[in-house]
This record gives structure tokens, C-alpha cells and sequence, in this order.
């Protein structure tokens, strides 16, 4: 008998805007939990919290007590769990977080915030209500770059996703000038913040954890290509559509999962 045609592949439902280049149910790929007991968010939210804090201290993303991700609590109004003051990224586990106001007041745990550097994720999670999680560590490309004043150019595909959902607080400000911060992030999804650094948000610590990392790299990749000529960005629609493909908060959650799993409790 000849041989039977192969099957027709079933047809690629059309995509909204903002939505994954490839539909979710195709990739078969665990989704983010949804919860419905605050209870059991609030342990999820913990677990994925100090992974992304040990994750941060193995890739050298620490310096001395400089380093925080702050996670929004389920529950409690404008009260976030965060690293201590003087501990190890990369020992830290669930039960060593801090639970804490906006004030700055330890309402759970056995040990000190760093008050100063609270207070800027504070007043991010205040301005952005939609900022489950909020990243700021003093690693060294993003500094580099912030030395400069730049922001991250797309001169790579993973780089467009910051493609005009980024911005640059042109001016130096310590952790004093919190409100600053908040105000220059804005509605986007990453700050570069002059002579300090990045700061980056998500809605949900994996998607926050991973746009640091991806801006960090993608910040590497800038000072490299520039030290070795003059880099040729991409241009202003393909800029647009690979950030249209890569630069949700869904996006980075699954970006992020081979990651989760070397950290993995």
C-alpha cells in the first residue's frame, strides 16, 4: 500500500497581544500556582524567595550586606518577607526571612533588617501594586553600566525584552532617596540606577529574579561588544516583536525554572 499521508498539524490558535509566541498548552510547561489559602501562598512565596537568594549568592551577586529581594505577603497589608541584615545568600532557607512593614518593623523573625535598603523596596512595592516581587543587588556589569549612565541597548534578542520597558535614573541616589527610585522606575520593568546598579520587579519572585539575571547578562553583553567595536543594535520593530515574545512576566517565570531547580529545596 502507498504510503499514508502524514497528519496535518493541528492549527496555532491566534495570539493576543502580550502572550507568549508559542501558546502555553503547547509548550507543556507547568504554569505558576494559583492559591487560594493565603496561608499556603505565603510558604510558596517563602520557598521561592530563599531559592532566588541562594541562586543570587552562588552567581556572585552579593557584596558584603549589599543584596535584597523583597515578596509581597498574601495577607498582610504593605508587609513584605526579605533576607536579614549579615547573612549568607547562599545559606539562607524559609525559615531565616524576615517578615516586615513598610516602617521598617520586624513583625516575624529572629534577626535585624537592613533598614536603609528596605526602605527603597518598600516604597517600589508601595508605588507598584502590581510588584509581587522586587530585586536589587550590587552586581558588577550592572554597575559598570550604571557608571556609564546607559541604558540596556538591543543589541541581542534576550536584551529586547527590556526594549523601551526600562529606565534610567540619571543622577546618583542612596538608599535615602527611596521615593526617588519608585518614582523613576515608573510603570516598567527594570531601573538602572546611576553609579548603583539595577533594580528589577515581577509578579511573582521567579519573573523578578530573572529579569535582574537576564539584565545583568544582558548588560555584560553590551560592555563586551563595546569594548571590542561599535555594537550594531536591532532595529526598533524587530525590537518590539522579540519583546512581544519574550518580555512578559509569564515568560520569565519559565525562563526561570531550569534555574529553580538547582535551588531547589
Amino acid at each position: 500500500m502507498p504510503d499514508q499521508p502524514a497528519p496535518m498539524p493541528a492549527p496555532v490558535p491566534a495570539r493576543t497581544p502580550g502572550s507568549p509566541a508559542v501558546p502555553v498548552d503547547r509548550l507543556r510547561f507547568a504554569l505558576p500556582p494559583v492559591h487560594t489559602d493565603p496561608a499556603e501562598e505565603r510558604a510558596y512565596r517563602k520557598a521561592r524567595l530563599a531559592g532566588a537568594l541562594r541562586l543570587f549568592g552562588r552567581l556572585g551577586y552579593e557584596d558584603g550586606v549589599a543584596g535584597h529581594i523583597t515578596v509581597r505577603d498574601p495577607e498582610f497589608a504593605d508587609c513584605h518577607w526579605v533576607n536579614p541584615f549579615g547573612l549568607a545568600l547562599s545559606a539562607l532557607g524559609a525559615d531565616d526571612l524576615l517578615l516586615v512593614d513598610g516602617d521598617g518593623r520586624v513583625h516575624r523573625g529572629a534577626h535585624r533588617v537592613n533598614e536603609l535598603a528596605f526602605a527603597v523596596h518598600a516604597a517600589v512595592h508601595r508605588a507598584r501594586p502590581d510588584a509581587v516581587a522586587v530585586v536589587h543587588t550590587h552586581a558588577p556589569y550592572g554597575r559598570a553600566l550604571a557608571a556609564l549612565g546607559e541604558l540596556l541597548a538591543p543589541l541581542t534578542e534576550e536584551a529586547c525584552a527590556f526594549y523601551e520597558d526600562h529606565a534610567l535614573l540619571d543622577g546618583f541616589a542612596g538608599a535615602a532617596d527611596a521615593g526617588r527610585i519608585a518614582r523613576a522606575l515608573g510603570p516598567y520593568k527594570a531601573l538602572v540606577l546611576r553609579n548603583r546598579g539595577l533594580l528589577t520587579v515581577g509578579d511573582s519572585v521567579d519573573a523578578a529574579a530573572w529579569w535582574f539575571i537576564a539584565a545583568e547578562r544582558a548588560a555584560q553583553v553590551q560592555l563586551i561588544a563595546r569594548a571590542a567595536g561599535k555594537p550594531v543594535p536591532i532595529e526598533h520593530r524587530s525590537a518590539l516583536a522579540a519583546r512581544e515574545r519574550f518580555g512578559t512576566d509569564l515568560a520569565a517565570w519559565v525562563s526561570y525554572q531550569p534555574l529553580w531547580q538547582t535551588v531547589a529545596p
